[in-house]
């Protein structure tokens, strides 16, 4: 794992709702590993992000949104 990807795994971990730590580092792990394969694509980012914003606190959904939204723009051109 990167710095980057670091920072983005405690960024997260802090926003995620008690409980569901560990659902939330799975879900990163997965994603780390496509980027890394080069099998992360749009269609996977809108998965990522539905199920990361249910494993979100409701007060941070939206912060969350706007970085994945952000990082999404770069696969869809």
């Amino acid at each position: 794992m990167n710095l980057g990807q670091q920072k983005f795994k405690s960024f997260i971990l802090e926003r995620v709702k008690d409980g569901e730590q560990e659902k939330a580092e799975a879900l990163l792990t997965e994603s780390f590993q496509k980027l890394d394969d080069r099998s992360f694509d749009q269609e996977f980012l809108m998965s990522f992000a539905s199920r990361m914003k249910s494993l979100l606190k409701p007060e941070h959904v939206e912060e969350v949104e706007a970085i994945m939204k952000e990082f999404g723009s770069k696969f869809s051109r």
